[in-house]
């Protein structure tokens, strides 16, 4: 239960809280040293004992070395379908989502379609291709 009788009551209002001479008690937190103060007055101990303390060295996140996928869903194909035919490949997507609907029979090529998708592509009366990945 917190209460009132703590001991720096004791000492508000005597500039030292006990602690004698100003300055004493202050530690190497107001030094400037631990976190502080290495692009400023302690530059020259950075540049003799820790060259390599600032700046980037090489790391390599592992979420990049995971491909990212270029998906496209089947309500923007409206946009950029002209005429019956698309190759989705070519213009950089990678798979094909299902949301939305699809208002005429498509040939598309993909190279890779959630179920929703295949469903929706032949119920218009479409076709999907995707290529089949060998596997060995």
């Amino acid at each position: 239960m917190p209460h009132k009788l703590r001991k720096i009551r004791k000492f508000r209002g005597s500039r030292t809280q006990g602690y004698g001479r100003i300055g004493q008690h202050r530690d190497s937190g107001s030094k400037g040293n631990r976190k502080v103060g290495r692009h400023k007055h302690l530059w020259s101990k950075i540049v003799t004992s820790q060259p390599d303390y600032f700046g980037k060295h090489g790391f390599t996140s592992p979420q990049s070395k995971h491909r990212v996928e270029s998906t496209i869903n089947i309500y923007n194909l409206d946009q950029l379908v002209s005429g019956v035919e698309i190759n989705l490949t070519e213009l950089g997507y990678t798979k094909l989502l299902g949301t939305g609907k699809l208002n005429r029979a498509l040939i598309i090529q993909v190279g890779a379609a959630s179920k929703s998708a295949i469903q929706k592509v032949q119920e218009a009366g479409g076709k999907l291709i995707i290529p089949q990945v060998s596997e060995e």
